[in-house]
């Protein structure tokens, strides 16, 4: 079934899918391709490396928890990479649509694949409890991801810049929330404070809410939550983001 998660944006995740492959600076020291070679649940996310596994056993985990939880989809993998298939994405988003209690968060490096995707349902705008994300670490791959993300049909869109390995700037238009943590693991990249501040600015600016989640380290809780002697768990406010995301 799902397991609870120590992740401190979502209750659970929910893994229909393991696997992937690294496809830009964000992904070198991915936490699930750790995970997955330290259990020997498969291979390194190498290039030309096959590692997706689809599990179509655990597509109704969500219905057989008992209370409403939030829903990180995928943390082991990337939902919308190339080797999986549409008809098995939909499935996934089937049940997401069928178990609607709970909230599920949908985060992937690949928005080209899910505008194709979102082509191939002929643009059905999918329910308010159905978010939707994109991973940006640096300017270049905000520049890239953010504007497609944009075109979603979906209420709530997010970002995640975790690693934040570069300053970015932000246009926030049509983005409801965004996510700033540090890497972690034995080879962390350092993330600036002066970073996370400005992106903290930007929201504040763009009257969109923060959710600082870690500074990182060797572990994951090693540097705390603190940023400017406090605490940042913004969250989308649904009734706005509903309208907003029309």
């Amino acid at each position: 079934m799902g397991d609870r998660s120590a992740i401190e944006w979502t209750d659970a995740t929910w893994n229909p899918v393991t696997g992937c492959t690294k496809v830009s600076p964000g992904c070198a020291h991915c936490y699930a391709e750790t995970i997955t070679l330290r259990f020997k649940r498969g291979g390194p996310f190498l290039p030309g490396k096959t590692t997706i596994a689809l599990h179509p056993e655990r597509l109704d985990d969500p219905g057989k928890w008992r209370s409403p939880r939030t829903v990180f989809v995928n943390s082991m993998s990337d939902l919308f990479h190339e080797e999986i298939p549409f008809e098995f994405i939909d499935q996934v988003f089937q049940r997401m649509a069928t178990y609607s209690q709970h909230i599920y968060q949908v985060l992937t490096k690949r928005p080209e694949r899910l505008l194709e995707y979102v082509e191939w349902t002929d643009g059905v705008r999918w329910p308010d409890h159905i978010w939707i994300g994109v991973s940006v670490e640096n300017q270049f791959w905000a520049d890239r991801r953010v504007p497609l993300l944009t075109n979603v049909p979906c209420s709530v869109r997010f970002l995640s810049c975790e690693p934040l390995l570069k300053p970015i700037k932000l246009d926030l238009d049509g983005i409801h929330w965004v996510i700033v943590g540090g890497e972690s693991g034995p080879k962390a990249r350092k993330m600036e404070e002066a970073w996370a501040l400005d992106i903290r600015d930007q929201c504040d600016r763009q009257g969109v809410p923060f959710f600082f989640k870690q500074w990182g380290g060797r572990h994951s809780k090693a540097g705390g939550r603190l940023l400017g002697g406090r605490d940042w768990n913004g969250m989308p406010d649904l009734a706005v983001a509903s309208v907003a995301g029309t």
